[in-house]
């Protein structure tokens, strides 16, 4: 039987979809953990380009603490999420759940980890377990936009 999955392609019977997003920042670890990890910094980064505000942002930064960001898009709707944290290794990964208010059932999984170099660092986003390719599709564009919105943020709080 032939391979149905073509080859590069993330699927296989046995996993669902996921993705992973890389972008080098010319500021230390500390100052990218800082952005993910306070409540305040999240306010003011978090959510892709259609995101006009960030009303909430909670977090319990703690493995089993959980953490709330909800955000307002530009055509008035507001977008709702949380989850708790599996994994906290200070200025290096966060592991966390991931569900939307509106969708509790489609448990998604985060990995944020923060690579040092001589330049700054590397930020890698994993997002796994999505529900399907529409959603992880949808994901990609959301972390994205959120990380051009982080870069913007790093250099104005340099």
């Amino acid at each position: 039987m032939a391979n149905p999955y073509p080859r590069g392609t993330e699927e296989r019977p046995d996993e669902r979809p996921a993705l992973t997003l890389r972008r080098h920042y010319r500021v230390s670890p500390e100052k990218v953990w800082r952005a993910w990890t306070d409540p305040q910094a999240l306010k003011l980064w978090f959510g892709p380009r259609e995101i006009v505000a960030v009303p909430i942002a909670e977090v319990d930064l703690r493995v089993g603490g959980r953490f709330r960001v909800q955000m307002l898009a530009n055509d008035g709707e507001t977008h709702d999420v949380s989850g708790t944290y599996l994994e906290v290794v200070p200025n290096r990964k966060l592991v966390f759940s991931w569900a939307w208010r509106s969708t509790p059932e489609r448990e998604s999984r985060v990995t944020v980890r923060i690579e040092p170099d001589a330049a700054g660092c590397e930020l890698v986003l994993l997002h796994e377990q999505f529900f399907d390719e529409a959603a992880r599709d949808a994901h990609r564009h959301g972390w994205s936009g959120a990380l051009v919105k982080l870069e913007s943020w790093l250099v104005l709080t340099t």
